[in-house]
């Protein structure tokens, strides 16, 4: 059994207030895929430019991903973003867009891919995840990422194919703009209300937060005395949480299931800001994920003190 992700490869110039790149490898599917797969086999589905470095498709699948959906485009240019973040990191502006040989991506699932354990779908016109979902044999555990751009011009092609997933993973404003709700807590009640029985809302430096019919649950950022660049962090938590899932096949996928797979989504996306891109996840060993999330249980315990009744 495997993991199949649907999303972007693509390289990233960034600059930030603790240095910058000028190219070097990103994309929603490389990050998810470097997280996911310290839990299980993932499998890429994305093109490729003939620009596209050897040494980069190596990095991508350096504790076993299977590149064999990663499709390259002869004479295609990768999909490059450039951007510069603000001194507090929560704000970036975008200098260049270039989608090349993603703008004509149009996804077709190898036989392996279709028959994976565990589908996310990352941020990607919503009728191509409605593509994607229609070639999948039935996933054990289905999940999704978008942005503002499709909630604004894809909005109800968008809804339809949430309501065909287990579990929706977005930015806390996204399902505010989504919903129209003013609070975080009726806006993911509201798209529980859609289909999917789980809501993982991001919230940055202010960790994350879980929600589904059983009830509620919020886990903090890992802290962090500095941040060096956050490009992709969201899409690497997302690779922590369903990873641990797809790990976990005897268990039922429900809300304490999905709190622990947070812990390991958010130990993982403080790794993925501590560096550049990919550098630090490229090199990251297990042991070191598991001290961060065992820190991360300390830092969440605590016990309800005694208060003595007064008359």
């Amino acid at each position: 059994m495997s993991i199949t992700v649907v999303g972007s490869i693509a390289y990233d110039a960034v600059k930030t207030p603790q240095g910058h790149r000028e190219r070097m490898l990103g994309g929603a599917a490389t990050h998810f895929s470097l997280a996911a797969s310290f839990f299980d086999t993932v499998r890429p589905v994305g093109p490729v430019g003939a620009d596209f470095a050897p040494d980069d498709l190596r990095t991508l699948c350096i504790r076993g991903t299977l590149a064999d959906d990663v499709v390259t485009i002869p004479g295609g240019e990768t999909f490059f973003w450039s951007g510069v973040y603000g001194e507090d990191l929560n704000s970036r502006e975008t200098l260049d867009t270039r989608l090349g040989v993603f703008a004509e991506f149009v996804p077709r699932l190898s036989t392996a891919a279709r028959a994976c354990d565990v589908l996310f779908l990352a941020n990607i016109q919503p009728a191509l995840q409605a593509l994607v979902l229609d070639q999948c044999d039935g996933p054990r555990f289905t999940a999704l990422d978008s942005m503002d751009l499709w909630i604004e011009t894809a909005r109800d092609a968008l809804v339809e194919v949430i309501g065909r997933v287990d579990c929706v993973i977005l930015n806390d404003s996204e399902v505010r703009q989504l919903t129209g709700r003013g609070t975080l807590s009726a806006a993911a009640r509201e798209l529980l209300e859609l289909g999917p029985s789980a809501v993982i809302a991001k919230r940055g430096e202010y960790g994350a937060a879980l929600f589904t019919r059983e009830g509620f649950f919020s886990l903090p950022a890992y802290p962090l005395a500095a941040v060096v660049d956050p490009t992709g962090a969201g899409d690497t938590f997302a690779g922590g949480v369903v990873g641990y899932i797809a790990a976990q096949r005897a268990r039922p996928v429900d809300h304490e299931l999905l709190a622990g797979a947070m812990a390991y989504g958010t130990a993982l996306a403080s790794f993925n800001v501590e560096e550049f891109g990919t550098e630090r996840l490229a090199r990251l060993s297990f042991d070191e994920v598991q001290a961060r999330v065992a820190a991360l249980h300390r830092f969440t315990q605590f016990e309800i003190p005694f208060v003595k009744e007064t008359v």
